[in-house]
């Protein structure tokens, strides 16, 4: 038997984006407040620009550099990077053992993408352990030190650090904690 999703309901129920949501604990804001992760109007994502909620960010922004993304098709690492991209996003898959995932070349970490391909990422949505969203998130500092890119860093369904959420927030970076892309853009 399969393990439950970590972008799904975990229940016999039918699937359903809003409940799926709600099942996400918090946002955690670039200010450092939190919110609900129920991905609706009254999440907000705080920080610089115009971006108030996590629906925002997936209106605005359609080039993902996906961290940790997996070649199985069993993994929410793989099926989550494949909905986006069937939906009109870029994704830049970053994984060091991988040469290509979902038909995009692989890069071995954030730091390995050419300048041309740096300049164009707007978000960075981690799949790794939430011990390693520090090294991330400070990948994520350089970038916008050395390109004015990304715009926003996201932590997928389960994955916190405070750790994390001090760089971000002390870089003016927004980034989202414990919430599943794939449920929020199903909420668009």
């Amino acid at each position: 038997m399969s393990s439950p999703s970590r972008c799904s309901i975990h229940s016999s129920r039918a699937y359903d984006p809003r409940a799926s949501a709600r099942s996400a604990r918090s946002i955690f804001l670039a200010t450092g407040q939190q919110g609900r992760a129920e991905a609706s109007t009254t999440s907000q994502v705080h920080g610089p620009s115009t971006t108030t909620s996590p629906r925002e960010i997936l209106k605005k922004y359609d080039v993902i550099a996906v961290v940790g993304a997996s070649k199985n098709p069993e993994k929410e690492a793989y099926t989550v990077p494949a909905y986006m991209k069937e939906h009109g996003y870029m994704i830049v898959p970053v994984n060091p053992t991988a040469d290509e995932i979902l038909g995009e070349k692989a890069y071995k970490s954030l730091m390995d993408l050419p300048p041309d391909l740096a300049k164009k990422v707007d978000i960075v949505d981690v799949f790794r352990p939430s011990e390693e969203l520090p090294q991330v998130a400070q990948q994520v500092i350089e970038m916008r030190k050395k390109y004015g890119r990304p715009f926003a860093f996201w932590a997928q369904l389960g994955l916190e650090n405070e750790e994390a959420k001090k760089m971000l927030s002390q870089s003016k970076i927004p980034y989202v904690m414990n919430a599943c892309l794939r449920v929020v853009h199903k909420l668009l």
